[in-house]
């Protein structure tokens, strides 16, 4: 296997890793909300968040690498507009990816309390929660919008 090769296999698992993870992640955090239950909901988010801090946050790393990497095999420069537009939105996902792992956190401990007491999810929770759902709308279409650059590379 060449070096190409290697760099745009690397690139495109991480890429299925960052699509598949994160919506897996908002699917089964989506639908463990809607059950109000806290017991279930603190499971849920403590896999929630190591996923993300595995899968996520080891995609988060590679991503770059990988990119710059077969940028530099292919002779792209960076300041190509494709190039720079794909880097600002990645920097835009990482703006609403931080946060988010912490409301996870939050969230996660927030059910664990109320597991542990048997009280309801506190309002606090479901404030963060919608917060939460808000930030991974355009943090998950920025993602798509990357992934549509990477594959259709325009000319802009």
């Amino acid at each position: 296997m060449d070096w190409y090769t290697l760099a745009r296999w690397l690139h495109v698992i991480g890429a299925c890793v960052l699509l598949g993870t994160g919506s897996g992640i908002a699917f089964f955090m989506v639908m463990a909300h809607r059950t109000r239950d806290a017991v279930l909901v603190a499971h849920v988010a403590s896999n929630v968040v190591l996923a993300d801090f595995l899968f996520t946050a080891s995609a988060v790393v590679i991503q770059p690498i990988t990119g710059i990497w077969l940028a530099h095999l292919l002779g792209w420069p960076l300041d190509t507009p494709w190039i720079m537009l794909s880097i600002g939105l990645y920097l835009l996902v990482g703006a609403f990816w931080l946060p988010v792992v912490w409301m996870q956190k939050r969230m996660r401990d927030f059910a664990r309390d109320a597991a542990h007491t048997g009280e309801p999810l506190p309002a606090a929770y479901h404030r963060l929660y919608r917060v939460w759902f808000a930030f991974g709308i355009p943090a998950f279409a920025a993602v798509l919008a990357i992934a549509w650059l990477m594959l259709a590379r325009p000319h802009l």
